[in-house]
């Protein structure tokens, strides 16, 4: 017997005595079914469709860029253009494309070490303010 289950003596049951578990037993668990509440399913919506990272698709865009000024510099050789012409026009041609898909650097404002002034997206990642405050103790410190 083990833990109070199964036979004290294996001695006139004709058995061996070793206990088995129940396979075909279905715990209650199992039959009760979990539905999704409204607030479960805008959550699950949320994440679901999510605003795409604007670092990846500026990326693509560059990309893109890129890969068809290589496709007119390939052209351009194989057409037996001298080097120094090619590179003008597919820079050229790359600053019409930068231009027209509005990829061009943007200048961020920076500090004396190079450091960007305001980060863009913060104010979502710290949606509480922080007060500061001072106190009577302090109020020669706050004074300068």
């Amino acid at each position: 017997m083990y833990n109070g289950i199964g036979l004290t003596t294996a001695r006139g049951s004709g058995t061996n005595g070793y206990v088995q578990r129940n396979m075909s037993f279905v715990s209650k668990s199992r039959e009760k079914v979990s539905y999704k509440t409204e607030e479960d399913i805008k959550k699950l919506d949320a994440l679901a469709n999510k605003k795409p990272n604007q670092g990846i698709l500026a990326h693509e865009r560059k990309r893109m860029i890129e890969l068809k000024c290589l496709e007119m510099q390939e052209l351009m050789e194989d057409q037996g253009y001298p080097e120094d012409e090619i590179e003008s026009k597919v820079a050229l041609f790359r600053k019409m494309l930068q231009d027209k898909e509005g990829v061009g650097e943007k200048e961020v404002p920076k500090d004396d070490f190079g450091r960007p002034l305001f980060a863009i997206g913060t104010k979502s990642l710290f949606p509480y303010e922080i007060e500061i405050f001072c106190s009577k103790p302090f109020v020669f410190i706050c004074q300068n």
